[in-house]
């Protein structure tokens, strides 16, 4: 009897054990669950979250999107008006250099055809000098010719000797020296008449003699120059420092008329107004 109620016994607590296995699967199963459950509602949380974040990059990405067009469009527009003005800049400086180009081709022919007129005047100045030089030296001939015809006569009061003028061509040729002033004259019987910064007048003329008395009034004094001939030097000391002057009569006119020069210093005083023959 005893080995009989045993049995039951022992199939009891291993259905038991079983049961509480089973249970405890369970439990854990509904752990598990629960678990995934949780894990799922959060990884739908975050999904949503996600989605929900990409919506709002992608509208933040079409408004990006549409401002750089709108920014395309305008930097274009802009772009394509600078272009326009550089084209229209351009335009202008090749516009002025083609004109600045034709101004100095017509300057540069304007000089060369000045430069052609010039060589050419400078030809002709050349020649002219040519012929300047040739005249010049017939001249310097002529005049050293002269000089060796002009008379050498001893003065009234100089121990040296006098270079005359006979006549009006001898006197210029004598101005060319340089060397003294020369004041021509003619004079009146009677006559006082200022020659250069002296005064002088004819007393008496012999036309068949050739002779004439003549007076020189100068620095409150009076020289009698008496019977005195035609061509010879009459001369006196005039001025503050006392300088040799020197008068020649060519030309007994008349016997009231006689013409004549008179020769003084380089340096000696000129009348105010009337000056040297040929100043």
């Amino acid at each position: 009897m005893s080995e009989i109620d045993d049995t039951p016994r022992t199939y009891s607590g291993a259905l038991l054990a079983a049961l509480a296995i089973s249970l405890l699967a369970a439990i854990a199963g509904l752990l598990w669950c629960a678990t995934l459950g949780s894990r799922l509602s959060t990884q739908q949380a975050e999904l949503a979250d996600a989605r929900q974040d990409n919506a709002k990059l992608a509208a933040e990405l079409r408004e990006t999107d549409a401002r750089l067009r709108v920014t395309t469009d305008e930097l274009g527009k802009s772009l394509g008006l600078t272009q326009k003005q550089l084209d229209e800049r351009a335009q202008q400086i090749i516009q002025r250099e083609q004109a600045d180009n034709a101004r100095l081709l017509s300057q540069q022919r304007q000089t060369a055809q000045q430069v052609s007129a010039v060589s050419s005047d400078l030809s002709n100045v050349k020649t002219d000098v040519g012929g300047v030089r040739t005249d010049l030296g017939k001249t310097q001939t002529d005049v050293a010719s002269a000089l060796s015809q002009l008379q050498s006569v001893r003065g009234d009061l100089s121990s040296t000797n006098s270079v005359i003028a006979r006549n009006h061509d001898e006197l210029v040729t004598l101005e060319h020296r340089g060397d003294r002033n020369y004041y021509e004259f003619t004079l009146q019987k009677g006559q006082k008449k200022p020659v250069g910064t002296v005064s002088l007048e004819l007393r008496k003329a012999d036309l068949k003699k050739s002779r004439f008395t003549l007076n020189i009034y100068a620095d409150d004094k009076t020289y009698e120059k008496k019977d005195r001939n035609v061509n010879e030097p009459l001369q006196f000391y005039s001025g503050k420092d006392p300088q040799l002057f020197e008068i020649v009569v060519n030309t007994i006119n008349s016997k009231n008329q006689i013409s004549g020069y008179l020769s003084t210093p380089k340096n000696a005083p000129v009348p105010p107004v009337s000056g040297p023959t040929g100043q």
